[in-house]
């Protein structure tokens, strides 16, 4: 059984469209991450899942449960975090878990044993009465998501839950991901990390509202038409420019200190990059073909989908 599933789903607002013609399943106790930059539609996507808001058209299921028809429904089966999750800086971590296990209607004698094990998954044991205005930044996500957790959800909403998180809590976060998965939870999490994403079972590729592709990592990967050469240079922002004039590529991007540049012959091209960039007297220290991350995909799909617009 799908755990959820879209059905031409589409949200507007003042006519702009936010969400359009969304088609989609996610199967029970699979990680599906939505991935896109800031404005693709990610979390307008999550709220009319979670039933905070209606479709302009189309139709969804949540845990068997219809969007529109059965939301009071669909709420006591999912949990869901914001990007801006409604931690209370002024109570302790215990406060704010028992606050949301209120909210939830989860009976008092069942709570003991629970808290104390979403504590424990998260590391927050030691810090369950320190005020949660006084936790670090990744701390903070981990106690949202033992609130979002209090009821034991069997489908869980996170909407790019490590967003601003340093490196070291984005992965203790994505371990307990792993863990709530072992309990057969499907989460669905909206994230800008193209690096994250590949640690999704699937992952679908969101831009203006329209889902340009869907599958595993490797699935999504095979879209991409041509080779990758990794180009490195002491100065690879005056490269990157350069070559993105005169190189005869699909694409040249720039990612963190290399230059990748898609081609269909990389020999030819390989050989440009050096000419290019002696002419230019800029220092080449390397240059070899790599496989494509999803983000190298990601630009490739929608280079395709402006050539195809023109």
């Amino acid at each position: 059984m799908d755990a959820i599933r879209t059905e031409a789903l589409a949200k507007s607002f003042d006519g702009l469209g936010a969400v359009d013609n969304l088609t989609l399943t996610v199967a029970e106790g699979e990680i599906f991450g939505l991935v896109g930059p800031d404005g693709a539609g990610k979390t307008t996507t999550m709220r009319l899942l979670s039933a905070i808001m209606d479709p302009t058209s189309g139709d969804a299921w949540v845990a068997g449960h219809h969007i529109v028809k059965e939301a009071e429904e669909i709420k006591e089966e999912i949990g869901y975090m914001s990007q801006r999750f409604g931690l209370y800086a002024d109570l302790t971590v215990l406060e704010n878990i028992n606050f949301y296990a209120d909210i939830y209607g989860v009976p008092r004698k069942d709570r003991g044993e629970k808290i104390d094990r979403l504590l424990a998954f998260s590391n927050l044991t030691p810090f369950r009465k320190r005020l949660a205005g006084n936790l670090s930044g990744g701390m903070k996500q981990k106690l949202g998501l033992a609130c979002a957790l209090i009821h034991t959800p069997r489908v869980l909403f996170l909407d790019e839950p490590t967003n601003g998180v340093d490196p070291v809590s984005r992965r203790d976060f994505w371990r307990i991901l792993y863990q709530l998965l072992r309990e057969k939870v499907t989460i669905f999490v909206s994230t800008a990390y193209l690096d994250e994403a590949e640690r999704c079972n699937r992952v679908g590729l969101i831009h203006k509202g329209k889902l340009l592709a869907c599958g595993t990592p490797d699935e999504v990967k095979k879209l991409m038409h041509g080779t990758i050469l990794e180009i490195r240079s002491p100065e690879p922002r005056k490269a990157a420019s350069l070559l993105r004039d005169r190189l005869e590529a699909d694409s040249v991007g720039l990612f963190g200190d290399r230059i990748h540049a898609v081609t269909r012959n990389p020999e030819k091209a390989a050989l440009q990059v050096e000419g290019i960039l002696a002419n230019a007297r800029l220092e080449l220290v390397g240059i070899r073909i790599v496989e494509p991350t999803l983000e190298d995909v990601f630009i490739s799909v929608l280079a395709k989908e402006k050539e195809h617009n023109a």
